[in-house]
């Protein structure tokens, strides 16, 4: 059961204020698949007090609408084609701080939540939750709130606090690679050469190797192919 959680307070802006003054708020979905941008806008569409302002189906094409007009929220997804939503992320929390952003993505919220928090996303939302939680969702952030799963929740502000399960516990496994090695190990897992991933991440090939060996240090892996397996693994457990 998905719930939300005051974990960062902020400024109460969201839809009290909107319902007051009869303002909608307005809500941008950026996700690389038509029909789940369709699907997202059915939902808005049945809200009174929501709008759905803009649709990008990746991040050149959101950032260039978000220079036209700024929403109040985005749904990003954290998947986009060869791109990463978090980068896009990082960009509007950078030049667009007043937009409040949720990740929605099929990645397991264990594994990315709070790499999608530091990147400064005020919310993290399943697809399979989607139907059921993302109006919730939208409504917690613009009332100043991040909306996670609890047990998540508890996990983030154990590692603020710098407590036994937090901070001071290290990470293992997929958890201690870096947003950047992450990205590598779902090439991987995609069937993704070192070609094509130092071309769609913009490395080099050499540099792409470099995060190949610290992925098989950080897994413990014996040899490349054990490597691939993991990132194959991962892929199909999380849906991507």
């Amino acid at each position: 059961m998905r719930g939300t959680t005051p974990l960062i307070p902020r400024a109460k802006t969201g839809i009290v204020a909107g319902m007051e003054t009869g303002k909608k708020q307005s809500i941008m979905i950026v996700d690389d698949h038509a029909i789940v941008r369709s699907g997202l806008a059915m939902l808005l569409q049945a809200e009174p007090d929501l709008v759905l302002a803009e649709q990008a189906g990746s991040i050149p094409e959101a950032r260039e609408k978000l220079a036209a007009q700024v929403p109040d929220v985005a749904l990003v997804d954290i998947t986009l084609k060869e791109e990463n939503g978090l980068d896009l992320v990082r960009h509007m929390k950078q030049h667009y701080p007043s937009v409040k952003t949720i990740i929605l993505s099929m990645h397991d919220e264990s594994a990315y939540a709070e790499r999608a928090i530091r990147a400064g996303a005020a919310g993290y939302v399943m697809k399979e939750n989607a139907d059921d939680v993302v109006v919730e969702a939208i409504r917690t952030v613009l009332e100043g709130r991040v909306y996670l799963s609890p047990e998540i929740s508890s996990r983030i502000l154990l590692s603020i606090a710098g407590g036994e399960s937090g901070a001071d516990k290290p990470d293992t496994g997929v958890g201690s690679l870096t947003d950047r090695e992450l990205e590598v190990f779902a090439a991987i897992g995609r069937g993704q050469s070192t070609r094509t991933i130092a071309e769609a991440l913009n490395l080099s090939a050499r540099t792409v190797e470099v995060y190949r060996a610290n992925i098989k240090r950080k897994l413990a892996c014996e040899n490349a192919a054990q490597v691939v397996r993991e990132a194959v693994r991962y892929i199909e457990q999380e849906g991507g």
